[in-house]
């Protein structure tokens, strides 16, 4: 899955980074609030933690021209501000959670998850489909109870189809969530990756639609 972690402070940055990575997420970054914007507004994110000091252009402006704009991301507002006003302004704003500094990394996770999961439609940290399970908390992957051991890609592969398990996910919308800029985005890398899966899983888990990409048959 997509995040856009904006914070300018190079500390928290970097500490944001590696903790969204590590819990799944293909992460991007910036501190400026006019490149934040931008990002925003033309890219695809699953989610958007977003700090309101910022430079050139305020966090809680980011976010009011995201929601004017019609831009629907979950977004996890970072603040240092601490009364109560700003807070409702944040979500009035259209803030989905908000996280006072300073904070702990775990909680911050554990927040991040849980807006991605409501986003989905699915609230309970054990995502399931058929056979099929997923614990969103341990990024643990099970296929009829017993656990299947899966790269970290592989698990955000399962993880972005579990999550759009409604429909079929094309291949170049995959790509997107799944790669940072410096991957590779060829379709026979994605390919490549659904072998592996199907080759741990068996059949009958991950289904093609040709013209249509890739879903949990399952689901």
């Amino acid at each position: 899955m997509r995040a856009l972690a904006v914070e300018d402070d190079p500390r928290i940055a970097k500490d944001l980074h590696a903790a969204l990575s590590a819990a799944g997420f293909r992460v991007e970054g910036t501190g400026d609030g006019e490149d934040a914007w931008f990002l925003g507004d033309t890219e695809d994110y699953d989610l958007v933690v977003l700090d309101l000091g910022l430079p050139k252009l305020d966090g809680l402006a980011v976010l009011k021209r995201w929601r004017a704009n019609g831009r629907s991301m979950p977004v996890l507002v970072l603040t240092a501000r601490g009364t109560w006003q700003e807070r409702v302004e944040g979500i009035e704003a259209g803030a989905d959670d908000y996280l006072p500094k300073p904070f702990r990394m775990e909680e911050l996770i554990a927040r991040a998850r849980a807006l991605v999961r409501r986003t989905g439609g699915h609230a309970a940290a054990l995502q399931e489909a058929g056979d099929l399970s997923l614990d969103t908390n341990r990024m643990g992957v099970a296929l009829r109870g017993v656990p299947v051991q899966v790269t970290a890609l592989e698990y955000r592969l399962l993880a972005y189809l579990m999550l759009h398990r409604d429909r079929p996910v094309p291949p170049t919308e995959l790509l997107e969530h799944l790669y940072g800029e410096d991957d590779a985005r060829e379709a026979n890398a994605l390919e490549a990756v659904i072998a592996r899966l199907r080759r741990k899983l068996g059949p009958g888990i991950i289904g093609t639609r040709r013209g249509f990409g890739y879903f949990l048959e399952a689901a």
